[in-house]
Order: C-alpha cells, then sequence, then structure tokens
C-alpha cells in the first residue's frame, strides 16, 4: 500500500510544468521517492530532469523501482520504453550540462541498469518495452555520441574529467555489432563507461564473438549467453577458454550442438577433459546450460571438474543415458540443485530408478523442474506423483508436450494442491483432445489440430480442482510453443532473416552440386 508521502510525491509529479521548476531545489534524499513515483505514472519528463540534476553517487534502477517504504511493489520488471529513454537522455544532459550549479552538485559515480526484468506483459501505461538488445543499442550509441561531442569540442569541460560507471547487460547480435565494439573500444575515454554485468550473443561470426568478450571486460563478467545461431563448436569453446579468463562468472550458456559424441575422436576425447578442467577453475560457476548438445556417456566427464556445486543445471535434448543420470544423481550437484532441465529425455521408462534418486537428492532445494517432452504418459503417473512428493519447495513445473491425457491431468493436479511452494504449471494440452493417430513428440503441424472446446473443457476442470482446494495462487498456462523469451521476441526478426538467409544458401548450394553433376 502506498504512504501519504509517496501519493503526495505522486501528486507532485503529476503536474509536469510545475514539478519542473522545483526539482533543483527539492532535498537529495527525495529523489529517489520522485523517481519512482514518476515511473509509477509515467512521467518521462520528470524522470529525465530527475536524472539530469541528480545529486546522489548511485543511480540504481533495481534499489529505485523495487520494494520501498513508501511503495512497497516491486516495479523492476516495467521495461517501460518511455521512462527508460527517459532516463538516458537525463544522463546524456547530466554530463553535458554547463550550470554552474550543476557541476558544483555533480556526484554521480554509478549508474546501474541491470535490475530491469523483461517480461511479456507490461504494466506500465504505454505498454512498450525497451528491451535487453534496445538498451544495449542506446547505452552503446549514447556513450559514442559523447566521444563524438568531445572531439567537436561541445562537451563542457568538467564532462573531460567525469567518469560514471554505466553497470548494464549487453546483448549483441550482427544488426548492433558495429556499434557496441566502438563504444567498448573506446571506453576509456568516454564519461560513460560502459561496464558489462552479463553478455548475450546471438547471430554472431565466431571471431566477431571472441573479439567483443574480450572488449567487454570478462574479468568482471558474471553471466555468459552464447546462443541459437552462434556455430560455436568444442574446439572453438576450448580456445575460448583457454584464452580468456572468467574469474567471476557465475553463468555460462552455450549454444545448440556445441557438443556431439556422435562423431567423437580420440583427441576429442581429450578437448572435452580440458574444457571440463577450464570450467572447474571457475570457481564461481554455478548455473550452466549445455542444451541441444548431445552428450551421451560424457556428462561425468564435463561436470566431475567442477567444484563448486551446480544450482541450475539445463541438459534438455542432450540424449543422456543410464549412466549419465546415475552420475547426476550421485554427484555433488544433485543436493544443490534449484532449477533442473531434462527435456526430451525419456525418464520414466529409461531410467526411472535413477531419475527418481536425483529428484530425492535435490527434494530440499530443487524450485524449477522442466520435464517438456519426457513421454510421460497415464501410465506414469502414479510413480511420477511419488517421485515429486518430496520437492517441497518446488514453485515451477513444466510438462509441455506429454502423452498425458485428461484424466491423468487431473490426478496429477489433485496431487499438486499440497505441494506449498507450487506457484506455476505449464501442462500440455491432453491427448485426448488429439486425433487418435496423431504421435508424440508433437510436430509443428500437429500441434495445433486439436480440439478447442474439449481443451477448454479439460482446463476449466484442472482450475477447479485448484480452486476447490483453495489453491488460486497456483497458475497455469499451455504455451504451445514453448514459454516465452524476451530476448528471442526482440530479436525474432532478425533471426528470421538469418534463418531465410541460411536456408537459400543451402539451396544454392544444391544447385551448384547438381549442375556440377
Amino acid at each position: 500500500m502506498k504512504t501519504l508521502k509517496f501519493l503526495s510525491a505522486e501528486a507532485l509529479v503529476s503536474q509536469v510544468c510545475g514539478a519542473r521548476g522545483y526539482l533543483t531545489s527539492v532535498a537529495q534524499n527525495l529523489y529517489p521517492l520522485l523517481f519512482k513515483a514518476s515511473y509509477v505514472i509515467e512521467q518521462g519528463e520528470i524522470i529525465r530532469d530527475l536524472v539530469k540534476h541528480w545529486p546522489l553517487k548511485e543511480l540504481d534502477l533495481a534499489k529505485l523501482l523495487g520494494e520501498t517504504d513508501d511503495h512497497p511493489e516491486d516495479i523492476s520488471h516495467w521495461s517501460c520504453r518511455v521512462c527508460l529513454e527517459a532516463c538516458l537522455t537525463g544522463l546524456l544532459e547530466y554530463v553535458m550540462s554547463r550550470s554552474a550549479s550543476d557541476t558544483y552538485t555533480k556526484r554521480l559515480e554509478l549508474v546501474d541498469f541491470t535490475g530491469i526484468k523483461d517480461v511479456e506483459f507490461q504494466s506500465c501505461k504505454c505498454k512498450k518495452t525497451l528491451g535487453k538488445w534496445s538498451r544495449t543499442e542506446r547505452i552503446s550509441q549514447l556513450s559514442f555520441d559523447l566521444l563524438v561531442d568531445m572531439q567537436e569540442d561541445w562537451c563542457p569541460p568538467a564532462a573531460l574529467d567525469m567518469s560514471v560507471d554505466v553497470l548494464t547487460d549487453l546483448f549483441v547480435t550482427e544488426r548492433n555489432y558495429d556499434l557496441v565494439e566502438q563504444a567498448l573500444l573506446m571506453r576509456c575515454h568516454s564519461p560513460l563507461k560502459i561496464r558489462c554485468v552479463t553478455f548475450r550473443a546471438d547471430s554472431l561470426a565466431t571471431r566477431k564473438l571472441f573479439y567483443l568478450i574480450k572488449l567487454a571486460e570478462p574479468d568482471h563478467l558474471k553471466k555468459l549467453e552464447i546462443v541459437h545461431n552462434i556455430k560455436l563448436d568444442m574446439g572453438h569453446l576450448d580456445v575460448l577458454l583457454s584464452t580468456v579468463t572468467f574469474p567471476e562468472l557465475t553463468a555460462l550458456t552455450l549454444p545448440t550442438r556445441t557438443f556431439n559424441v556422435q562423431r567423437f575422436t580420440a583427441e576429442d576425447e581429450t578437448v572435452l577433459s580440458s574444457i571440463g578442467e577450464k570450467l572447474g577453475k571457475m570457481s564461481h560457476l554455478c548455473e550452466l546450460s549445455v542444451a541441444f548438445s548431445t552428450l551421451t556417456g560424457r556428462i561425468r566427464k564435463l561436470l566431475s571438474p567442477l567444484k563448486t556445486p551446480l544450482k541450475v543445471l539445463d541438459v534438455a535434448y542432450c540424449s543422456l543415458n543410464h549412466a549419465d543420470m546415475a552420475y547426476l544423481a550421485n554427484s555433488l550437484h544433485s543436493e544443490h540443485l534449484q532449477v533442473l532441465d531434462l527435456s526430451g529425455h525419456n525418464v520414466a521408462d529409461l531410467y526411472p530408478s535413477t531419475f527418481f534418486k536425483l529428484l530425492s537428492h535435490a527434494s530440499r532445494t530443487l524450485k524449477t523442474l522442466i520435464l517438456e517432452e519426457c513421454n510421460i504418459d497415464e501410465a506414469h503417473v502414479h510413480m511420477m506423483i511419488l517421485g515429486l512428493t518430496s520437492c517441497r519447495k518446488l514453485k515451477d513445473l513444466n510438462l509441455i508436450g506429454n502423452p498425458l491425457s485428461s484424466r491423468a491431468l487431473k490426478c496429477l493436479f489433485k496431487a499438486f494442491v499440497d505441494f506449498p511452494m507450487l506457484k506455476y504449471i505449464e501442462f500440455p494440452v491432453p491427448r485426448d483432445c488429439y486425433p487418435d493417430d496423431v504421435t508424440y513428440p508433437l510436430d509443428e503441424t500437429s500441434l495445433t489440430k486439436f480440439d478447442h472446446q474439449r481443451y477448454e473443457e479439460a482446463k476449466e476442470a484442472l482450475n477447479l480442482i485448484l480452486f476447490n482446494a483453495n489453491r488460486n495462487d497456483i497458475l497455469t498456462s499451455t504455451p504451445l510453443f514453448g514459454s516465452y523469451d524476451p530476448d528471442i521476441h526482440e530479436t525474432s526478426h532478425e533471426l528470421g532473416v538469418l534463418l531465410l538467409k541460411s536456408f537459400k544458401d543451402v539451396l544454392d548450394n544444391f544447385s551448384k552440386n547438381l549442375k556440377n553433376e
């Protein structure tokens, strides 16, 4: 609930013309309050002026927009375009201001944009987001523009001695590569110094990826995501880890097919061991995603050198065998896992005992379990309930893509109401809503060809189970094409163009081969 103090701040900033005239006379300790009040009612001009005259050493968006005594609601998931662009414009004007009074009061040393969370549905009035990719572009452009202004003597003398660290999450693709490269390359000369906390790269050549990682100060990186349209094989990864150190890295995501043991030679085995050893030197690494790599029989070789237990492990579609699952169940990691993705593995048929042993060992910490397309059907329901019962801290459960009938889902939901921490379930379209001849896993053509009326009836019955058990706090959904990913959503057009280009290249090569024959 908003306090009277916060309501008063909202009333002040709602009068744009009047408020802008009084900002320079406001007590310094009221700036954070006025910033959040302006953000809530989307007063971009006030935010711009507040940042322009910011009198404190830090401007941390996570703290400013998070829970406060005067406004308990955390609004850091409002990646509002109007407010964030106003904040960046105000930052530029902070540096460029020539006012003697402004120069005297300038104390800003740190601006932190890393607390912004990107979500699917925006609560701000404009409903428009400034996502991670766009923030990367805007911040890089801001830093570069300042350099240009300095070269043309448009900057005030005080700006030349100014140094403000701008903490941010960089998201780089081919489309914004040149701009980010220039901003990082010339960072030491700019008053606004980009400090990369997390680095995400997609649709980039390997050479450009390596170069940009080195520019991004890898010694201070906390999270590295190399995803989708980057061709990074095991050899490339070994070279990267041999030439660049990541002493502070806590999370690593690798692209599809980084590992493929089906083509392994004796030399590849040595390279895999080398990668495992290098990962083991990352003393803070606790999150690892190697989804869609083929790692059959090699998970021990990759993970056993790690000295820090993993809290997040994504081995979706990695073709793990019984030996891999046995290692995971008995490893040091099992008792610390908070997020586990085993999608694409027939866990209930191929290795049920080791799978449930893994769940048992992880039960004290496990919060998110993802089991997409694991061929879990009606015959496995009671077994699954027994296996999951010990996971009392489970908050999120994903069962998308499994051939579960309406009856099987009802049995599961009746058990789920007793999970005290459970808040979110992704469940599949029931098997009986599809034609009898459909096969699993479903292809994109079959995915949407189900009886929608029957699905709505099944969904209503499942929600009724939750309602009757007073568990309206559990949200449910059936995302047919996977969970929402804000980063993919923001760059979907660029990814689509790249896929079309790749398809065209394949066709061209095929045509050339036909002509040569």
